[in-house]
Formats: structure tokens, C-alpha cells, sequence
């Protein structure tokens, strides 16, 4: 399945969080493109048939600031037919424990897209969830 990984990242634990799930995902075999969201266009979605999304969560917007903008532009798409997910890290100590998953989860199924998984929330030190991030993503591609 052609799957597209995007994700938002301020000090790269989102980032090596989604390189655990497109690992996950090319053990299932994937073909997976992995993107910081910088990079990304908002219109290259419609070539995947698989999409997650992946921030972590930052008061008062919630959403990565280099996720924001495609987050927003996301509200003006259609993604009926396409298979999504969404992931990030977070820590508990904090109120609002990965509420930016929350919010990407639900403007996908905003968007039509169907969501096939249950989001993946990892508190704390991103690499020591490394192997549930691989089984997870493994998961979903299964």
C-alpha cells in the first residue's frame, strides 16, 4: 500500500518517532514515504492511500507550529476512500497530554478519511517506545 508518513517536528522526537512507525510499516510492506511536514504539500495526499499524521503537542495552538499551516489547509480537502492515522509524543506532566493527536485524528475524519488504528501516544522519552512505535506501525500495515 503506498502510505505517507508527515510529520511535525520542533526538537526531532516526533521526527525519529516517525521513523520507528515507517519502519513498522515497511516491515508489513509498505511502500512508505516519510516526510517532514515542511516539505510537504498538502495536494500530493490525494497519491497515497494510506496517510498519518504525526505532532506533538504545543500550548496555546496544540499543533507544531510547522504543522499548523498544513493542518489548516487540511480542513479544505476531501480524503473520502483514504485510510489515515495519527501519532505523536507527549508527557503526561503536562495538561493536555497529546491533545495534538486528538486534533489530527479528528480533522482526517473531518476530511472523509477513514481511520484504521487507534492513535499511538507515547509519554516521555520517544526511544524507549521504539519497539511499540515499530509494532504499532507493523500493525496497521498488517
Amino acid at each position: 500500500m503506498k502510505t505517507i508518513v508527515v510529520f511535525g517536528s520542533f526538537v526531532g522526537n516526533t521526527e525519529t518517532l516517525a521513523g520507528y512507525v515507517a519502519r513498522g510499516l515497511e516491515l508489513a510492506g509498505h511502500a512508505v514515504t516519510l516526510k517532514d511536514v515542511v516539505y510537504a504539500d498538502i495536494d500530493e495526499l490525494q497519491d497515497y492511500e494510506l496517510i498519518l499524521l504525526a505532532s506533538p503537542t504545543y500550548e496555546p495552538k496544540m499543533v507544531q507550529d510547522d504543522m499548523l499551516p498544513f493542518y489548516e489547509k487540511l480542513a479544505g480537502v476531501r480524503l473520502d476512500g483514504k485510510k489515515a492515522a495519527a501519532f505523536g509524543p507527549g508527557d503526561t506532566a503536562w495538561p493536555d497530554f497529546c491533545e495534538a493527536v486528538h486534533f489530527l485524528e479528528k480533522r482526517l475524519r473531518d476530511c472523509g478519511a477513514e481511520i484504521i488504528a487507534e492513535a499511538l501516544m507515547v509519554d516521555g522519552v520517544v526511544e524507549e517506545h521504539e519497539t511499540r512505535a515499530v509494532e504499532w506501525g507493523r500493525s496497521i500495515g498488517a
